[in-house]
């Protein structure tokens, strides 16, 4: 199964997301992020991001911005959005209704209704709304993990 992780500039919040469900999830699936913008192209996650998957026992530090390509909505199996604008970009790139059924809100799929559902930007905020953000994801990670391992069996 591949799944793809999609936020804004995808430094901060899919990076975080990505790392997670790799921990979490078996090498047989794929897990990659992607931004809406390409901003960030090439870059790797924020600092802060690094530091927070780090003090959690895990490794983002060599991942590369991206932003999500048409190919990707083909590709994935399951697009995870981080927010409401994300999920709206990347919905208006599907080309039909097989594509658009991939795409939901990541908190959503965990059944975590937070702030509509919403992943808040921790970039303008201090390392503790990326510990914020990390706390949230990890539980939502762990109920997303759940559910895909289940439904493999």
């Amino acid at each position: 199964m591949k799944i793809l992780v999609v936020c804004l500039g995808n430094i901060c919040r899919s990076p975080l997301a990505e790392g997670i469900l790799k921990s979490k999830l078996p090498e047989n699936f794929v897990i990659d992020s992607a931004g809406t913008i390409s901003l960030h192209e090439g870059e790797h996650p924020d600092k802060r991001a690094i530091e927070t998957a780090e003090n959690h026992g895990i490794t983002i530090g060599k991942q590369r911005s991206r932003p999500i390509t048409k190919t990707d909505l083909e590709d994935f199996d399951k697009i995870y959005c981080m927010d409401l604008s994300v999920y709206e970009d990347v919905i208006s790139m599907a080309k039909n209704e097989e594509q658009r059924s991939k795409i939901s809100l990541f908190l959503e799929e965990a059944e975590i209704l937070e702030n509509n559902y919403e992943v808040f930007d921790p970039y303008w905020s201090g390392l503790d709304g990326f510990e914020k953000v990390y706390q949230l994801l990890d539980k939502a990670s762990e109920k997303i993990t759940s559910k895909l391992l289940n439904n493999q069996n």
